[in-house]
């Protein structure tokens, strides 16, 4: 039995922009250039899939070549004293990379690929996804990512996590993309909330919140002093 109290963290791209990836949401709906629909929706997909193919190997390279930031390690150090769920809405791979090791992926795994047929046919990838490259199935592989207009499958099992926790933790994300910004509101009343980015978020009815209006690489070191005093 863990004895440990128990962090959720749901983190978004604000972290992992301090580590050079670059979040759509930073130029008024384009993610490196293009109109996110085109590169993140299924329309997009039926529309020019190699545009789409494209787009995803050139991310993949851009993550591979990222570091993680104090941000991402330091909430990785919190697994010294607490058991800690890092619930994920960015598809990169630095939590892992900086040693946390629960981490679950909202909205898929770039260094994933799976079947246009069977979103549980999936795959390893670290080099380019193909057209013309199949699953077991036969059918052509995507990327394993969560798309604008489909259904995020891991959001239940994220929402029994944070209703069982002692902290929940928001860093990086501006609580717009929904259902994944839902989740602050499935934490109990009495449980202990942070919400870290370097510009806040507007919040409704919500008790015991901390505010830490700071970059997450600085957000994040002072939520570890607060919980070591608490």
């Amino acid at each position: 039995m863990n004895t440990k109290k128990h962090i959720v963290v749901l983190s978004g791209a604000g972290i992992s922009a301090e580590s050079g990836l670059k979040t759509f949401r930073d130029s008024d709906g384009l993610w490196m250039g293009y109109d996110v629909y085109e590169v993140a929706s299924p329309q997009g997909w039926q529309k020019d899939p190699q545009l789409v193919l494209d787009f995803y190997n050139a991310r993949r390279k851009d993550v591979a070549a990222a570091l993680p930031n104090a941000a991402h390690t330091g909430l990785a150090e919190l697994e010294n004293d607490f058991h800690v769920t890092i619930i994920t809405q960015n598809i990169d791979d630095l939590h892992e990379r900086a040693g946390s090791t629960n981490v679950l992926h909202l909205h898929g795994e770039i260094f994933k690929m799976r079947s246009i047929a069977d979103e549980n046919k999936h795959y390893e990838i670290r080099g380019d996804i193909m057209l013309g490259d199949t699953a077991a199935d036969g059918y052509q592989l995507r990327p394993h990512i969560v798309w604008f207009g489909e259904a995020v499958p891991m959001m239940e099992q994220a929402a029994a996590i944070v209703q069982d926790c002692d902290y929940f933790v928001v860093v990086g994300t501006s609580l717009q993309v929904y259902p994944a910004a839902s989740l602050l509101y499935y934490t109990p009343p009495y449980l202990p909330k942070f919400i870290i980015d370097k510009k806040i978020p507007p919040t409704e009815k919500q008790t015991n919140l901390q505010l830490i209006e700071m970059p997450a690489t600085e957000g994040v070191k002072e939520l570890i002093r607060f919980l070591s005093a608490d």
